[in-house]
């Protein structure tokens, strides 16, 4: 017989660091599954990912407290100021440029970020690479 699938919690961690604390403590807790099981298993399959990386996380659970979880790429937003070398987007997007970046870096964000798009198209992925960049003061040059 299948499990029944009870919940569907996503979260954001840095690679390695997932510990029982806030904020997976607190949102998966309530859900009554092994925090520690969880942090291990993350932690253990991003240990050789780079540190300055956040990564999406959807973790299921199921009826009998044991859970599934699905790592997703990088944060686009993320990968972006990586790439820039900035600390944060532009408090004024649309009025305040805090960096540029060229048609190759945003190709080389869409490719990674590719798994996780509604597109298999590569101009299309990079249009909406290019969104997101734009709402952080980003500007695209050729």
């Amino acid at each position: 017989m299948a499990k029944k699938l009870v919940a569907t919690v996503r979260l954001q961690i840095p690679p390695g660091s997932a510990t029982p604390a806030p904020p997976v403590g607190s949102a998966l807790g309530p859900h009554g599954i092994n925090i520690m099981e969880f942090c291990k298993a993350f932690n253990e399959k991003t240990k050789k990912e780079p540190k300055d990386l956040v990564f999406s996380v959807i973790v299921d659970i199921y009826s009998d407290k044991s859970f599934t979880f699905k790592i997703k790429t990088p944060l686009t937003s993320v990968l972006l100021k990586k790439k820039a070398g900035i600390e944060k987007g532009a408090s004024e997007p649309g009025r305040q440029v805090v960096a540029k970046l060229k048609k190759s870096d945003l190709e080389e964000i869409a490719r990674i970020k590719m798994p996780d798009l509604n597109t298999t198209d590569i101009n299309k992925a990079m249009k909406i690479v290019e969104g997101t960049a734009r709402s952080m003061g980003i500007e695209i040059v050729d």
